[in-house]
């Protein structure tokens, strides 16, 4: 039976008295968790179920009742929780303090405990058959989960094709219904119903009726390509699902062995005709099915629909309407080409798109892999003519580096220097730093030439404008930081602006060479966190005024904090817990 994967813990070490060993315990948890797994324990939260040997089960209360099982014992065990942390983490508190809950049982409590599920075995057996009917009967009439698993399992037993494929059909539809939109709280519920459902056809095959779950996964996968746009899958729950039906459909296409043209012709259709991308590459993993024949028609199909769709060249790809198709057709058929080892063929498929920058740099990148220089400089210049006006970064640092690796460095320099002047980036300052080499007069006149063309730039755009990181007075700063060149920083900073987060850098790095700046820059902060309130601002307002208390100390300017400090409490002198913390500090 395929299942949903767990995060299964487990681990062997040495044993010790408890049945599950306490270090080993915290181990798998991490401190944080095995702490709210004691405090559970310890609140009494835990209901042991039922326990053997191999095996303990329990309920654990929290925001739900939750159902834990821990197999194994002493420094060897693994442990399955239905709550959303262990799906999500792994091994959870619920299951900490189960474990713990096992540790602390005494003689009476393991006896009662380990004979709870044997009472209810002696129990059943002794109602006999008829009434053992009716109460299970009597409880599908409660649960309508179990009513309708009753009710598949009876069918499969004894009913014909035909009958089967209208209930699972039905059981398919009502599990995938959405009515509405799936919020993300609601999916690990609406999971869990298609999960029985696929465990039930699933188990189908298990009875040698693997054609018709190919039917019936037919129409599952219908229905999950539609809900899958109507949910919050945020946790892939969604995706699990659709890949565990993956993964059943294949035993069963191994078992029914279809034909395999028609085989083809579906996953085919599946791989380029869904918006999901669970059949992708679909032509390998059934590869062992789909045999020479059915690979051949796989590439046939591919191949024909390629030669219907037309190149695509700069600046097309806006008016695609068949970008997904085309995208999915050309990773098929460049899937087949690199199984033959034919280059060739892969760059021809790769060269029918060549709509932005980046499919060239793709093409150019090929090239090199398979020890092809020239070809690949030849495909990164013919991209850099095509967008010359919109040039793509990494086109131009591959070229660059190709460039430098064939001997032509000059060419190299001159494309980072028109690259840097028309879009700055620290980045580039440090690749054309780093191309001057080692000598001083070189990297001096790198570092010259760069702050130029920024300054002029930071000219241009005036003052107080957009202080982004890509913006020119931003990089501006930074080289200088870089640099040393603190007190120009500075400059730029008292006339263009500065984000917080640079201004805090800058500041930190100025202690001691611009006291007096990094003083006001401090104030500022202190003032802003007191305003705020909270008593996480009022720590970082603490841990504030004693730097500036060190800096005017050092300063020779103790008199002013005292005097600062002063005027700080008196104007929030309201805020009292921000008081006691002024005060504990000493201040």
């Amino acid at each position: 039976m395929t299942t949903k994967p767990k995060h299964a813990a487990s681990t062997e070490t040495v044993a010790r008295s408890d049945r599950f060993d306490v270090a080993v315990l915290r181990e798998l948890a991490g401190e944080k968790v095995f702490a709210r797994g004691v405090a559970y324990h310890e609140d009494g939260h835990v209901e042991i179920v039922t326990l053997d040997e191999a095996r303990v089960l329990a309920s654990v209360e929290g925001s739900e009742v939750y159902r834990c099982e821990l197999v194994g014992s002493g420094t060897a065990f693994s442990g399955v929780c239905s709550c959303r942390a262990f799906d999500d983490w792994g091994f959870c508190k619920h299951l900490v303090a189960t474990a713990l809950a096992a540790n602390g049982l005494g003689p009476e409590e393991l006896e009662q405990a380990a004979g709870r599920a044997a009472k209810i075995r002696e129990h059943l057996r002794a109602k006999g058959v008829e009434k053992l009917v009716e109460m299970i009967v009597g409880l599908a009439a409660r649960d309508p989960s179990l009513q309708e698993e009753l009710e598949l399992a009876a069918t499969a037993a004894t009913a014909d094709d035909k009958t089967l494929l209208a209930q699972f059909k039905k059981s398919i539809t009502d599990a995938t219904r959405t009515h509405g939109y799936v919020e993300y709280r609601e999916v690990f519920d609406w999971v869990e119903g298609i999960e029985r459902v696929l465990d039930r056809i699933e188990s189908l095959v298990d009875h040698g009726r693997a054609a018709l779950v190919l039917q019936l996964l037919d129409h599952f996968f219908a229905r999950m390509d539609d809900a899958l746009e109507n949910i919050d899958d945020s946790d892939g729950d969604g995706s699990a699902v659709y890949a565990q039906a993956f993964e059943i459909h294949r035993a069963a296409c191994r078992q029914a062995k279809p034909d395999p043209v028609a085989l083809a012709r579906v996953l085919f259709a599946r791989e380029v005709g869904s918006e999901w991308e669970f059949f992708r590459g679909a032509s390998g993993v059934y590869e062992d099915i789909l045999g020479d024949v059915g690979l051949a028609e796989y590439r046939r199909l591919a191949s024909e629909a390629w030669q219907k769709m037309k190149p695509l060249r700069t600046g097309r790809r806006v008016e695609d309407a068949q970008f997904g198709e085309r995208r999915a057709v050309a990773a098929i058929l460049e899937r087949f080409a690199k199984q033959d080892g034919d280059i060739d063929g892969v760059i021809a498929i790769r060269a029918r798109d060549l709509s932005t920058a980046y499919d060239y740099l793709g093409i150019a990148q090929f090239c090199l892999d398979h020890g092809r220089e020239p070809e690949a400089l030849k495909w990164a210049e013919e991209g850099l003519w095509q967008f010359e006006d919109t040039p793509e970064e990494r086109l131009i640092l591959f070229a660059c580096d190709l460039y430098r690796r064939i001997g032509r460095s000059e060419d190299a320099d001159k494309m980072l220097w028109r690259m840097f002047e028309r879009r700055p980036s620290l980045d580039l300052y440090q690749r054309l730093k780093a191309a001057a080499g080692t000598d001083r007069i070189s990297t001096d006149a790198v570092r010259d030439r760069v702050l130029a063309c920024l300054r002029a730039a930071v000219g241009k755009s005036g003052a107080r404008s957009g202080m982004g990181w890509s913006s020119p007075a931003h990089i501006l700063i930074r080289i200088a930081m870089e640099e040393r060149l603190l007190t120009e920083a500075w400059a730029v900073v008292n006339e263009h602006g500065c984000t917080e987060h640079l201004l805090g850098e800058l500041a930190e790095a100025s202690e001691q060479s611009h006291p007096a700046e990094v003083l006001k820059v401090y104030a500022d902060r202190v003032e802003r966190m007191v305003r705020l309130g909270g008593s996480g601002n009022y720590e970082l307002a603490c841990r504030m005024l004693e730097r500036m208390q060190r800096l005017r100390e050092g300063m020779g300017e103790a008199k002013q904090h005292k005097a600062y400090l002063y005027d700080l409490m008196n104007r929030h002198k309201a805020k009292r817990n921000f008081m006691k913390l002024l005060t504990a500090g000493g201040a």
